[in-house]
């Protein structure tokens, strides 16, 4: 059985999925079609730079989206099978839904750009940060983040793998937290480079302007079993899924339980589409059964070889 599964942020950069646009017109034609609907050329962007401009939310939220669907659209185009589930961590829910058939593309891009627009207002430029704390067990990040508020906000954020927790908050609060991490026996805590503390409390205000944005977008029942990484749970009926992503922005990513879901459904073949093997490295720290296979289609030769996992698989 096959799950297809989608990256946030993060794993974009310039000149990602260039071997795949250059080599299948149907990854540029999917970038010419995001590009009329956000009225900017979307993919000389992404081929050119500058870095600065693609990893602004705003930017990287449509193109993450974008890539993760010329992807989907360039495997089924070289006869790689529909997915059994989807899931999609953080923003890849929307790439997730979009390849479900839960909205329309072009609709998904200008969503996910206003998604970004709101987060970057959220908190006032330099006031949040999110770290990554790696080498300690969830409970003990949580009590590093509770050690740390000291009455401002940090959480964990991102339940990425065993012993890899991202927290986030206001950016004292971080450093606050990865100090007693550190103290607690964390191998590392490292600052990563955005300045949005996403999915944490402080996306509240981001959450109430998507909740009205997403009032007039139209929503259809996933054609594929859709996992939500906010509760690693079968969500099937719209309005149930527009009100999950507005929760989505202020509530923890659980990945590690998302990705035990999708095993638990029958999955046996993991695709990661898009640009990036993030997703593909968690999801084999997760799930290390020999007859789950985990994989990315980024370039030609991993495109080749998923097509080989899936083919063996459902043969």
């Amino acid at each position: 059985m096959l799950a297809l599964v989608f990256p946030g942020q993060g794993s974009q950069s310039v000149g990602m999925l260039g071997d795949l646009a250059a080599n299948h017109r149907v990854v540029r034609s999917t970038f010419e079609e995001a590009s009329a609907a956000l009225g900017y050329d979307l993919w000389q962007l992404i081929a050119a730079g500058p870095a600065e401009q693609l990893n602004r939310t705003e930017y990287t939220q449509p193109a993450m989206l974008t890539a993760g669907i010329a992807t989907w659209r360039l495997w089924r185009d070289q006869g790689g099978a529909g997915p059994a589930v989807v899931a999609g961590h953080s923003l890849g829910e929307f790439t997730a839904l979009v390849c479900a058939e839960c909205m329309e593309f072009s609709a998904g891009v200008r969503l996910v750009r206003e998604r970004g627009r709101y987060m970057q207002e959220a908190v006032p430029k330099g006031g949040g940060a999110m770290a990554a704390i790696l080498g300690l067990e969830d409970a003990a990040v949580e009590a590093a983040c509770a050690e740390g508020a000291q009455g401002e906000v940090v959480e964990a954020v991102n339940y990425n793998a065993p012993g890899q927790v991202v927290i986030a908050g206001q950016s004292g609060a971080v450093e606050r937290a990865m100090a007693a991490a550190k103290a607690r026996g964390a191998k590392r805590a490292l600052l990563l480079p955005v300045s949005v503390p996403a999915h944490s409390s402080l996306m509240g205000s981001a959450a109430e302007r998507l909740q009205e944005r997403l009032g007039d977008l139209v929503l259809r029942a996933p054609a594929f079993t859709y996992i939500s990484a906010v509760d690693a749970l079968e969500h099937r009926h719209p309005e149930e899924i527009r009100s999950l992503l507005v929760r989505q922005l202020a509530s923890p990513v659980r990945w590690s339980a998302t990705v035990q879901a999708l095993a638990a459904h029958g999955a046996k073949v993991l695709i990661e589409c898009g640009p990036g093997k993030v997703l593909t490295a968690l999801n084999r720290r997760i799930e290390r059964r020999p007859d789950i296979n985990c994989c990315a289609i980024e370039d030609g030769a991993s495109l080749d070889a998923a097509l080989g996992a899936a083919g063996s698989s459902i043969s």
